[in-house]
């Protein structure tokens, strides 16, 4: 890759609007506006969010509690930033080129569909999204947003604007619809302020509300959005409902509450944890499997990657997003971390760390690519538990990363499998053929940006940077991105299908790995599940403004 143009930032006065200028002065002066360069910490650019109380204290607050978390904040870089500092723009860099290329291919031959087939040039729909269409661009609006592809940008927002129906009438994921078309359009309205992404977004969510008429509330996983009928997966054990589905609404729908100003939305996913709490936990694990009628355990099959992983990641996050207010999040997730440690981390015999599943007190030595997020999970945590934990988890999270660092390198692609194994004399290693694809996942690179926003240690950037040129060797072809079915074999069977969570979490991870620490910092953003940015939650900078406003009426 040709190293980027230097890239030199300054604000349009009249409208505090950052702008790019590519090339020295004797270039000429090609600007483009660039909504987030300027750092989301202050939120100058963004006057339409001085209404959310969230997004008003940041704004207001300035730069307070700066460097308490991994000493990343103000964009100070370590100290060898000087020495990096044009590697690591040039990587960002390169993130921005993959997500043009992918995105210039999707809009030529699969505009409007959810997917793009990039061998076959054409759109794929699926029956995921029960109707609806144009994953890849709702998936995609916060990153093209973010990066500053403007062009781009404005492409997709015409189209939510124009084209996206939302009266559908087939089966939908709720899970998926929650986390791509919720999650993209509140990202979307929260950076932009544009209300068209809120009037969508509002009415996609009232769609979703029937799935919780259950005789527990605990919603089933498919939804009719036409009728709002209702019904478990068929695979599902015994019609129950998955745990890393009816347990990863929590943001969103708090978001939705905060809105729309209806309450319902937030008593539905607090009926759910009502729920779980009330409930008898096998050696204090979350098994995968609830029946939506009776409220009991279907199975005890426990696990942090597929049908588990995002329950506990929403745990966490919504204590984080609620401003460390969610005291009842907190509990609950940090009781679930002395469960798994006790029942589910182990050692390998090489010393890798890993999470094991776990079915009926048997334990199966398999992770999946699914549980790797858990790295980045485990260190954003680390900060709020017991004190004398603090160390204890980074250096989990540290491990656990690692791990999933060595299932890359392990392979002759240096891309991770769908599963990898520690037991028949392997570690970190796919032993199952049906366990060795990629399909462009990013849970590793989000480890990565995790670790790296909370450590600086050189070494996430570095095994990121692997990353990049692992994608770009052998995932890339001539009109797109596409998986490959064999990461031990270095010719390359690509399965022809550019994922939409590579452009919503893949790109967008590996973009804010090589950029400062204050594009949408920690302490202001946390990331759902598809990596769409959504902002804390400030109660007492609302309640200090009602306050002010009242006296000032007086």
């Amino acid at each position: 890759m040709n190293p980027p143009p230097k890239l030199r930032v300054s604000l349009d006065e009249a409208t505090t609007t950052p702008r790019v200028t590519l090339g020295g002065p004797r270039r000429g002066a090609i600007q483009l506006r660039h909504p987030i360069t300027a750092r989301l910490r202050h939120v100058a650019p963004f006057r339409h969010l001085s209404g959310i109380p969230s997004m008003h204290c940041m704004r207001e607050r300035g730069r307070e509690g700066e460097g308490e978390r991994g000493g990343g904040s103000g964009g100070t870089q370590p100290s060898t930033s000087a020495l990096f500092g044009e590697l690591w723009t040039h990587n960002s860099w390169s993130g921005r080129k993959m997500m043009k290329f992918s995105w210039d291919n999707y809009k030529r031959y699969a505009w409007g569909k959810n997917e793009l087939r990039p061998l076959t040039r054409n759109g794929h729909i699926g029956n995921m999204f029960g109707g609806l269409r144009g994953a890849s661009i709702i998936d995609s609006l916060d990153t093209l947003y973010i990066m500053g592809l403007t062009e781009e940008y404005n492409d997709a927002k015409e189209w939510v604007q124009t084209s996206l129906d939302l009266n559908s009438n087939g089966e939908a994921s709720l899970f998926e619809v929650n986390i791509r078309y919720v999650g993209g359009l509140l990202a979307a309205y929260y950076l932009t302020g544009e209300e068209m992404y809120k009037n969508k977004v509002l009415e996609l969510g009232e769609k979703l509300l029937p799935a919780f008429n259950t005789p527990t509330g605990i919603p089933r996983g498919v939804i009719n959005l036409g009728s709002g009928t209702s019904w478990s997966w068929g695979w599902a054990s015994a019609g129950s409902s998955i745990l890393a589905e009816f347990g990863t609404l929590h943001l969103e729908f708090v978001h939705l509450s905060e809105l729309s100003g209806n309450p319902v939305y937030t008593e539905k996913v607090m009926n759910i944890r009502k729920l779980l709490n009330k409930i008898e936990k096998p050696h204090g694990l979350y098994p995968n499997f609830l029946s939506p009628v009776s409220g009991n355990w279907v199975q005890h099959h426990v696990s942090i990657g597929g049908l588990g992983d995002s329950f506990y990641e929403y745990l966490i996050k919504s204590y984080l997003m609620s401003d460390k207010t969610d005291g009842e999040a907190k509990k609950m997730y940090y009781g679930a971390m002395e469960a798994i440690e006790a029942n589910l981390v182990q050692k390998s015999p090489g010393g890798l760390t890993y999470m094991a599943e776990w079915r009926g007190g048997i334990l199966d030595h398999k992770m999946g690519h699914l549980a790797c997020f858990s790295g980045g999970m485990i260190g954003i945590g680390a900060d709020d538990g017991a004190p004398e934990k603090r160390q204890h988890f980074l250096d989990l999270a540290a491990e656990i990363t690692h791990t999933c660092h060595e299932s890359y390198t392990r392979s002759a692609t240096k891309l991770g499998p769908e599963a990898f194994r520690f037991d028949g004399g392997g570690e970190a290693t796919a032993t199952r053929l049906s366990d060795r694809y990629y399909i462009l996942r990013p849970e590793v690179i989000e480890s990565y940006m995790y670790m790296w926003r909370l450590t600086h240690d050189p070494k996430y950037r570095e095994w990121g940077w692997e990353a990049v040129e692992a994608l770009e060797q052998h995932c890339r072809v001539e009109s797109g991105f596409s998986g490959i079915r064999d990461v031990y074999t270095m010719t390359a069977s690509h399965d022809n299908m550019q994922q939409s969570f590579f452009l919503s979490e893949t790109l967008k991870y590996l973009y804010l790995l090589f950029s400062d620490d204050d594009l949408l910092p920690l302490e202001d953003w946390v990331f759902n599940t598809e990596a769409h940015p959504l902002p804390v939650i400030r109660r007492s900078c609302a309640q200090d403004e009602a306050t002010q406003d009242k006296t000032s009426s007086e």
